[in-house]
């Protein structure tokens, strides 16, 4: 076990590095970036011509004047985090004093404007500049450079994490505790009435993509329950911002613990239907090949009882593919769910990694990227372990 422990851990690492360094080299070489943004904002304000300092700025601002290899170990694991000469890419003072002065920039936050008759040390009140990360290994996610300008990243993460940890354990949870028993039954009760209707919605539930029953849920239990004056639920958002009548439930104060239930009720039932269709599709596929092996015919033959055949002999080892599942639930715990969240305005970490990718704000990116492919990784981890668990022939090496 220890030997199998080390050697997964140091795969985990090189897996990690790799991942982290095709996700961030990819999401700097795709188009639209913040200079094109800049380009493209001021052509729609009919600026003919382009400040080139402008485009230099916005390129120190995103760390864009240092070449890609060395901008990615700073954001890893902070090095180089002192000044970068020559050709691996200067960092420029634009607009401080002189065009051309080479700022050179200090872990403390202090900056040095190299020019000969001038070295003036600065600091970051007196002039704008970057912070520089000591790295995603050791816990610095870097700071946010758009939708919380200059705010830690982690801190960005620390408030929308509660919302997302919520809406996707109460929805994870729901689907395993109804949709495996319906799974387990469907197979049992294989080609019944039954069989067929939860067929028919699991593959409804799988097929269509999760905003169309956000669209449809608000629909129906927003907007037509409002307008026939029957209870309604409350359209998007966490929180509401004022006071409102739900007929048959009276006035329902905005930030009560009944406004955050009722917000929540559409979101965690979207995605646990959704989530439900998937778990009882591949619960009943599992159990069904399982149910047709010779050692459970035997044991129908032995005169064991039905109910011990299915929870003893055929139940446990049908959970072996089941686990295989849950090696992404804990990414899925944390990662959100980008469409649903979009949908209902539920300002979790998913709906967080949309707006990021809107406004180029790469750090929050980067920093969801790489936490999702970490979690990613121990889940796989924790399935392999758990594989021995549930199969006492599996033995780790």
């Amino acid at each position: 076990m220890v030997a199998f422990l080390v050697r997964r851990i140091f795969q985990m690492f090189v897996v990690t590095i790799v991942a982290a360094l095709l996700s961030y080299g990819l999401l700097y070489l795709v188009p639209g970036g913040p200079v094109d943004a800049l380009l493209a904002e001021r052509q729609n304000s009919g600026q003919d011509r382009i400040n080139q300092a402008d485009i230099q700025r916005v390129q120190q601002r995103f760390d864009l004047d240092v070449y890609l290899p060395f901008r990615f170990t700073r954001w890893l694991i902070g090095w180089p985090s002192g000044p970068l000469f020559g050709s691996v890419g200067a960092d420029w003072a634009i607009g401080c004093q002189t065009p051309g002065q080479v700022r050179l920039v200090y872990p403390d936050g202090t900056f040095e404007l190299v020019e000969e008759g001038c070295a003036d040390y600065l600091t970051l009140a007196e002039l704008e500049g970057r912070r520089v990360s000591r790295g995603v290994f050791f816990g610095d996610f870097g700071v946010s450079q758009v939708i919380l300008r200059d705010r830690p990243v982690s801190d960005l993460i620390a408030t929308r994490l509660p919302y997302t940890l919520s809406l996707m354990g109460a929805s994870i949870l729901l689907a395993i505790l109804i949709g495996v028993p319906i799974g387990i039954y469907s197979a049992v009760k294989q080609y019944s009435r039954f069989d067929y209707t939860m067929t028919t919605i699991a593959f409804i539930g799988s097929s269509l993509p999760s905003f169309v029953f956000g669209i449809f849920a608000i629909l129906i239990f927003s907007v037509l329950a409002q307008r026939a004056g029957l209870p309604f639920l409350p359209p998007g958002d966490a929180v509401g911002v004022r006071d409102y009548t739900i007929p048959w439930i009276g006035t329902v104060q905005a930030g009560s613990f009944l406004d955050r239930f009722l917000r929540f009720l559409m979101p965690v039932s979207v995605l646990t239907f959704i989530n439900i269709a998937g778990w009882s599709r591949f619960v009943r596929g599992s159990m069904l090949e399982v149910l047709q092996q010779d050692y459970v015919r035997t044991a129908r033959a032995k005169g064991v009882r039905e109910q011990v055949v299915i929870t003893k002999h055929a139940l446990r080892n049908s959970l072996i593919p089941f686990v295989t599942l849950l090696a992404g639930v804990l990414a899925a715990l944390f990662g959100g769910a980008l469409i649903t969240e979009s949908v209902f305005n539920w300002p979790g970490l998913g709906r967080l990694f949309i707006d990021a990718l809107g406004r180029n704000d790469y750090n929050v990116v980067m920093a969801l990227l790489f936490i999702n492919v970490v979690l990613l990784l121990i889940g796989i981890l924790i399935t392999d372990i758990l594989y021995t668990i549930v199969d006492p022939r599996i033995r780790l090496g």
